[in-house]
């Protein structure tokens, strides 16, 4: 079976977020009244797999060995087969 998964990666609260200050700013010069922006990356992975278990749990896999950094970042995964 093949399955698409959707992993958002984002900096855990207190850490700077230099991309999303610059971004503030921009957006308050630009007129609009904005507290905050915060960035994330998003990876779109298509992958096989016997069961949407085993997909999750290799997905899972993938964002503690690669796509996240647990000191610094918070993740989170959404899988669904499309196959």
């Amino acid at each position: 079976m093949i399955f698409h998964a959707r992993v958002e990666v984002r900096l855990k609260p207190g850490h700077s977020d230099p991309e999303g200050d610059t971004t503030r700013r921009s957006l308050v010069d630009l007129g609009y009244d904005v507290a905050e922006v915060r960035t994330a990356k998003v990876y779109e992975v298509m992958l096989n797999a016997d069961d949407r278990g085993k997909a999750a749990k290799t997905i899972e896999e993938m964002c503690v060995r690669l796509l996240a950094n647990p000191i610094k970042d918070d993740y989170r995964c959404e899988v669904e087969e499309i196959r």
